[in-house]
Order: C-alpha cells, then sequence, then structure tokens
C-alpha cells in the first residue's frame, strides 16, 4: 500500500544520495558547460574514485584523506584524456570513451581483481553512511559547498579565467595568447578529480564500491544539470557564477526525490532509464512552455 509516511521516510536518503551526485555534476559542469567539452570520461573516473576510496581506507587510510587521495586519482584520468585529445589530436567523445574503456581494467585491479569491495562502517569510521542520512546530508552539503566556493574563486583567478575563455570561443582565447591546450587538460583533470571524489563518497554512503557504479553517470550529472539549470532559470546571464554552481547540485537532488518517488509508486526499476528521459524531457521542455504560456497572454491582452 502506498502512504505518503513511507515516502516522507525515504526522503532524507533520497536528499543525501542526490547531493552526493550533485557533487558529480559539478564536476561536469566545468567541462560541460565551462570548458564546452563532451568528455565521457566520467563513467570510467567516477569508478575511480570510488574504488581507491574504499580501498584505501581498508588499508587504514583515513575516510577523509582517501577521499583527497581519490581527487588525485581521477585528475589523473582526466589528464589522460586531455592529453589523448591535445597531444594525439583524438576527438573529444572518443579521447572520452578511450580513458572510459581503460578505467574499467583499472578499477578492477585497484578492487583487487574484484567487480566489488565492500567498507562496512561498523569496521570502519566513515564520513557517511545509509544508517545516519541526516549526518550524510550534512557532510555532503560541506563538501558541495566547499567546492563551490572553491571552484568559484579558482575561476575567478587568471588561470580560471583563460579555461572559461577558452571554452566561451577557442579561436579568440588562442588569439589573446592563451594556450588552449593547457586549459583543456587542466580543466578535464579537474573535472575528473571532482566526479571521482563524488565516487568515493558514494562508495561510503552505500558502504560498497563496484566496477560499474559509474555506468551511466554521465546521464544522471547532465540530469542534474539540465534540471538545476531550469529550477533555478540559470540561463539567465544576470545569475552570479556561484548559484550557476549550486544550480547542478539542486537539480542532482530534485532528480533523485523524482526517482525516489518513481520507486515509492513501484514503477517498473528496469523502465529507470525511460523515467530519466522523460523526466529530463519535461524539465528541457519547461522553458518553452513558459514562453509559449507569456505570448499566449500577451496576444490575450
Amino acid at each position: 500500500m502506498l502512504t505518503f509516511s513511507s515516502l516522507l521516510r525515504a526522503l532524507p536518503g533520497n536528499v543525501a544520495q542526490g547531493m552526493i551526485w550533485g557533487i558529480m555534476a559539478l564536476g561536469l559542469y566545468v567541462t560541460y558547460k565551462i570548458l564546452n567539452f563532451s568528455d565521457l570520461t566520467v563513467d570510467g573516473s567516477f569508478s575511480t574514485g570510488a574504488a581507491v576510496g574504499v580501498m584505501l581506507i581498508i588499508n587504514g587510510v583515513p575516510a577523509l584523506l582517501a577521499v583527497i587521495i581519490a581527487f588525485l586519482v581521477g585528475c589523473i584520468a582526466g589528464l589522460i584524456t586531455g592529453l589523448l585529445h591535445t597531444v594525439l589530436k583524438i576527438a573529444p567523445i572518443l579521447s572520452g570513451i578511450l580513458t572510459q574503456i581503460a578505467l574499467y581494467s583499472i578499477n578492477l585491479h585497484i578492487l583487487g581483481n574484484k567487480a566489488n569491495q565492500a567498507v562496512n562502517v561498523n569496521e570502519y569510521h566513515l564520513l557517511l553512511s545509509l544508517r545516519d542520512t541526516n549526518k550524510s546530508i550534512l557532510v555532503a552539503l560541506l563538501f558541495a559547498i566547499a567546492l563551490m566556493l572553491i571552484l568559484y574563486w579558482f575561476f575567478g583567478t587568471e588561470l580560471g579565467s583563460a579555461i572559461r575563455a577558452t571554452g566561451s570561443n577557442e579561436q579568440m582565447a588562442k588569439a589573446q595568447g592563451i594556450n588552449i591546450n593547457l586549459m583543456k587538460v587542466t580543466a578535464l583533470a579537474l573535472s575528473n578529480g571532482i566526479v571521482a571524489l563524488g565516487g568515493a563518497l558514494l562508495a561510503q554512503y552505500q558502504g560498497f564500491a563496484d566496477v560499474s557504479v559509474g555506468r551511466g553517470a554521465i546521464v544522471i550529472g547532465l540530469a542534474a544539470i539540465i534540471i538545476g539549470t531550469v529550477v533555478v532559470g540559470a540561463n539567465k546571464k544576470e545569475h552570479n557564477f556561484l548559484l550557476l554552481l549550486g544550480s547542478a547540485v539542486i537539480g542532482g537532488v530534485i532528480y533523485y526525490i523524482f526517482i525516489g518517488i518513481v520507486l515509492w509508486l513501484k514503477l517498473p526499476t528496469n523502465d529507470m532509464k525511460l523515467f530519466t528521459a522523460i523526466i529530463v524531457a519535461i524539465f528541457l521542455s519547461l522553458p518553452h512552455l513558459k514562453i509559449k504560456k507569456k505570448e499566449k497572454k500577451d496576444a490575450t491582452n
């Protein structure tokens, strides 16, 4: 029987998971929105972050330090994609796919040639856990705010501004003396580092790392960005850049609340990708529908 109370009980868990995926979406935002680079590395680097984080914790590394190291390993994954594109001149999508494929085997090795590896909250001190969703929400929120502030500061520096210029107009940036290849590599490394950080947090929250946990991550990340953009009206140029970054996290939370509603309605989980496509399509159509409604209202007046 469907009860509203059961939906409310599941809500904190949806918010916590949405917040973590929103952190992942922050990383994707760097390449997708700022650099204008279609990077498919994230499906692999998200799993890499989860695998590295869990294996380090199991081997006695503090959870926070494990997350930081996962970030650095993710940066290496993004660096490889950047070098494939800038040095070997492989197309953006293909360079990301190549790195993603390679990371699958690497992630298996990291996990000790196992498909998954558990990390029990009873045995290790974890930053997040399914058993304490309120604490998990707080920790994820702190990470999200910290990353947003760091990115806000970074993209206001000379290097960050050069990356933004490269994403806005590559030819103009090159004409201004900006090393666009260096900017691409830097942005890709930063992006995948944040994605891997999100993977490490999710692994702690779920209590395990799986070699396929990042499968479809780019779809969820893009959904979070699109939903957040529509909800906060982030297409408007007068919005503060910090709010634009925050829209990715907000979108992640909203996305997982919708997923929670889908599960609450006991709809087939095999159709989850279909529901994701429908949810994203609805949010993409909202700006158009608002314009049509306004035009209709103006016409009647």
